[in-house]
């Protein structure tokens, strides 16, 4: 198409951005399927033209051979798009189609085209559809039908009533789709979620997207996705429908790569949703039909029975009898193989003899009004009386597992020894009432869904149910203590797999517990056991709201090490969710006094750097020093590892307080020492990346220093450190150092936008407020030094009050400093002098004294250029900054004061050959960066003054 694909067509409020490839009604994106859009496309490029099916056919489908109807399935999802205008597209009979409407063509603005990340062609798909377990019988048609829908919709919805075979269904599509598809494709189980809060938690951790907000949201998913092409299926939404429909239609409207097939007994009813009835399978009309096995619902009752017993081979009366009890189960496929297990046991006449007296007593004799879960409570309620009571009990038991079940889970709830478990286990599984989904190394069962709900009804509400649900707890504890345990939680997190398998159970268990009808003592232990789980999967939010949850419901564990974990747990979380609010360092003192009580030196480190990261982040730096040598005084003898943990705590509150060159060499030695082998386990134990985090913090002082090469060296190697973390808050705190006290710094424009925009685009995607603040603060102040002061404003602005309420106040005072120089660009000199008064009333206040420098001799500037003040104020001004910066060894910002100093001497007459001198001298003690705007500056006034 070459230019065409580049042009954006409009017509009475509709725009078709070929370069997008969406289609917009008033700038809102309605969703359409890429064959439907294709079809479009066509349609308006030919310019009112019509253009015939067999044109369409090899513009859409080039080489492939496609049923007629299926171009009709594609013009009626454009039509459903158009809704009121649908009339624009006019069929013309036994010629083809025409668009019609007056639709103006021009190129779309490259800057209106967002980023879109395209998957490295030599990167795999990522998938976890399952494979398949058997053949899909009876199928063919309905696989054919949803995979034309899927290229003509964005959201294909597989409803009908439990058991009808929706999820094997949607699985098959799936196998279908990938090996053409070119992306990625996802199997997302809600059936294991019970709260709507969840349902966005469940599909980030499904699609391992990271996030860490306090509250994980549709919107947040969405952003996370951005451009990756995938194809996602979300299974078992019935019961959750509002949660799942809000984060589907975030997905579909945000995400333009991305198409959903969901499962559910309900509609989403959401725009550009096409709902496809999963039917029965095909049973004979009546007792006399010909060509019985021919029939679909036959045909799975004869292989499931085979597949039990070999050598079945049914003559003309046993598949009447068939025929019979699949007419009766609606030729649902969940009850014809209830059925067909039962058959292959006790014989195919009564089976259906039992069977037929059931569905008369339900049905009323209207097979067609039936409710399809009535019929399937007949079949199971027929199947659960056929066992004997030892698997009765364990069916009901295996029920409280929304995620599936290993053998040793089974036997633990169960209360039986494994032998037996093991036994009743595989009985249930040969009577189709289990199902064996893992591996031969990785064995592990799951219940049906609707088999689970009505085990747990026949378990019951009360003494029975809250037996299990205790054993059930009680297992989790168990498997999950590997992460309560320092010397093991190394191994748990390397071998991380087996667990993230169970977080619904896990999510189950700790929401029974901490309920009013459950136990919160034991409940308190789960949620202590698992909060480095959670911090360890990224869902630090979580481990968070777990805890305040066992907080509430600690009753006899109160005062023990139980809560010194939970409050630990929380007050990370809300530091990285909250910023550095009142409560969260309540909750953490409390927590260091439990450590100090207990002698707990794990938990005594932990606590003491959240605390230590808590004062330093708001600006509380003697606060973070003091928490910072009190730890140094007590590790001064132990191990190279709790030496470099101290030495990290201490230089960073270092740097910010001015001492740069002692600063340097703790966080430089602390970067060296940090053990690689217990990074990960050190990432949830302090809450920080130690080795990028003294990296990070380090440029500070190599740029006070006048060590401009090595610190921008040491800012590249610190972002490259985080991304090999795979933690979004370690490559925030890279990118932040980097893209604003390094880049701008040394009026590195370029690189300050490249690593700004990044920053942005990250802590938004993985709802890490405070360093969004920082992101948009670089934003703003590029913008002001590129002539775009009024919009550097706005920027800035918000993004200090967003760094304000979050209480992450390290940035502040610097940010406040690039607000009051882009009001000087402007002219607007009070309200700069006013932001400069703040930032300095703010860091003498705090003891931020490295910013000091700056501050006065930004305001010597303002004041320079409002020409209102004498120039000997000016100059003393610019003097004072060289002071300070002298008194820190910051030859850089000594530097800097002298440019102007010099400047405001030329420019007012004065000689300026005692600060030329004085200019010379630090200008000499540089020994890298003359590349850099400030030493060019500097160097050119020194030759013009020589």
């Amino acid at each position: 198409m070459g230019q065409i694909e580049k042009s954006l067509f409009e017509f009475c409020g509709w725009e078709l951005d070929l370069a997008t490839r969406e289609l917009r009604a008033l700038g809102t994106p309605v969703p359409m399927g890429s064959r439907a859009f294709d079809i479009l496309e066509t349609l308006v490029v030919s310019a009112g033209d019509i253009v015939s099916r067999d044109d369409l056919m090899k513009r859409v489908w080039p080489g492939i051979v496609v049923e007629e109807n299926t171009i009709q399935v594609h013009i009626s999802a454009i039509r459903k798009a158009l809704g009121k205008d649908r009339n624009l597209l006019k069929t013309i009979p036994g010629r083809g189609y025409r668009l019609l409407g007056d639709w103006s063509s021009h190129r779309a603005a490259e800057a209106s085209t967002p980023p879109v990340r395209l998957r490295s062609a030599d990167r795999p798909c990522l998938t976890n559809i399952p494979a398949s377990a058997s053949d899909l019988i009876g199928r063919e048609a309905a696989i054919a039908q949803v995979l034309t829908l899927t290229s003509a919709y964005r959201v294909v919805t597989l409803t009908g009533p439990g058991g009808i075979g929706k999820t094997v269904l949607a699985s098959e599509i799936a196998r279908h789709l990938l090996p053409s598809f070119d992306g990625d494709g996802f199997f997302v189980e809600l059936v294991g979620v019970s709260d709507p809060a969840l349902v966005c938690t469940a599909v980030a951790q499904r699609l391992d997207l990271h996030l860490q907000s306090e509250e994980i949201s549709a919107e947040l998913v969405a952003r996370a996705i951005g451009g990756r092409k995938m194809l996602l299926v979300i299974d078992n939404c019935e019961h959750l429908i509002d949660a799942a429909a809000a984060v589907v239609e975030a997905i579909v409207r945000t995400c333009q790569n991305v198409t959903v097939v969901a499962t559910s007994r309900e509609l989403l009813r959401i725009e550009g949703e096409y709902a496809y009835r999963v039917p029965p399978l095909e049973v004979p009309v009546g007792e006399s039909s010909v060509d019985i096995v021919e029939h679909s619902a036959i045909q799975l009752f004869v292989a499931r029975t085979r597949a039990l017993q070999w050598d079945f081979t049914p003559d003309a009366e046993k598949l009447s009898a068939i025929a019979g009890i699949c007419r009766h189960l609606d030729g649902i496929p969940l009850a014809i193989e209830f059925a067909a297990a039962r058959a292959a046991t006790l014989g195919i006449q009564q089976i259906a003899g039992r069977l037929d007296d059931r569905f008369v007593l339900l049905t009323g004799g209207r097979r067609t009004a039936l409710p399809r879960h009535q019929t399937l409570r007949a079949a199971l309620d027929w199947s659960y009386q056929l066992l004997p009571q030892n698997e009765r009990e364990l069916l009901c038991n295996l029920a409280i597992f929304p995620a599936g079940f290993t053998l040793e889970a089974a036997t633990a709830v169960s209360g039986e020894p494994e032998a037996e478990a093991a036994l009743g286990i595989s009985n249930l599984v040969s009577k189709s009432l289990v199902t064996f989904e893992g591996s031969e190394g990785a064995p592990r069962w799951r219940l049906l869904e609707t088999v689970r709900v009505y085990a747990l009804e026949k378990l019951g509400a009360r003494d029975d149910f809250r037996r299990a649900m205790r054993r059930f707890v009680k297992f989790f504890l168990k498997f999950f203590h590997p992460f309560s345990e320092k010397h093991r939680l190394q191994g748990a997190i390397e071998n991380i797999a087996p667990y993230r398998r169970e977080i619904d159970n896990l999510r189950a268990a700790l929401g029974w517990a901490l309920s009013q009808e459950g136990d919160g003592v034991l409940g308190a232990k789960l949620a202590a056991s698992t909060s480095d789980f959670w911090t360890a999967i990224s869902i630090v939010s979580e481990a968070g709201d777990w805890a305040k949850r066992a907080l509430n419901s600690i009753g006899d564990e109160s005062g023990t090490r139980t809560e010194m974990v939970l409050r630990c747990a929380l007050g990370f979380a809300l530091i990285y969710t909250h910023g550095m609010s009142h409560r969260g360092k309540e909750v953490l003192i409390g927590a260091l006094a439990l450590a100090k009580t207990f002698n707990d030196f794990d938990y005594l480190e932990r606590v003491t750097c959240a605390l230590w990261l808590f004062s330093a982040r708001s600006m509380a730096l003697d606060d973070a020093l003091t928490f910072a040598r009190e730890y140094e005084e007590v590790v001064k003898e132990k191990d190279e590892h709790a030496r470099a943990t101290a030495a990290w705590l201490v230089g960073i509150p270092q740097t910010y307080l001015g001492q740069h060159r002692e600063a340097s060499e703790r966080l430089d030695w602390a970067a060296k020492h940090s053990p690689l082998q217990t990074r990960r386990i050190d990432m949830l134990r302090l809450g920080a990346d130690m080795r990028t985090s003294s990296m990070s913090h380090n440029t500070v002082n190599l740029i006070s220093q006048g060590r401009l090469d090595s610190a921008v060296r040491l800012a590249e190697d610190s972002i490259k450190e985080a991304r090999e973390t795979r933690q979004p808050f370690v490559l925030c705190v890279a990118l932040a150092w980097a893209a604003g006290f390094v880049s701008l710094s040394i009026d590195d424009l370029h690189r300050a936008k490249e690593w700004g925009e990044e920053l942005r685009e990250h802590s938004y995607q993985h709802g890490l407020r405070p360093f969004h603040a920082v992101g948009q603060c670089v934003r703003g102040s590029v913008a002001a030094r590129s002539r775009e002061p009024a919009e550097g404003v706005e920027a800035l602005r918000s993004g200090l009050r967003e760094m304000h309420d979050a209480a992450y106040l390290l940035f502040y005072p610097f940010f406040l400093c690039e607000l009051a120089s882009a009001m000087r660009t402007m002219g607007r000199f009070n309200e700069g002098l006013n932001e400069i008064g703040n930032a300095f009333s703010f860091s003498e206040e705090n003891g931020y004294r490295w910013m000091i420098p700056e501050i006065l001799r930004k305001k010597g500037e303002i004041l320079r250029d409002q020409g209102l003040s004498p120039p000997s104020l000016v100059g003393n001004l610019f003097r004072q900054a060289m002071q300070q910066a002298s008194r820190q060894d910051a030859i850089y910002w000594q530097l800097a004061a002298g440019i102007n100093l010099v400047e405001s001497f030329k420019e007012d007459g004065e000689d300026p050959d005692n600060a030329r001198k004085f200019v010379l001298r630090v200008f000499e003690r540089f020994t890298e960066g003359h590349a850099y705007p400030k030493l060019l500056r500097a160097k050119e006034l020194l030759d013009r003054y020589r």
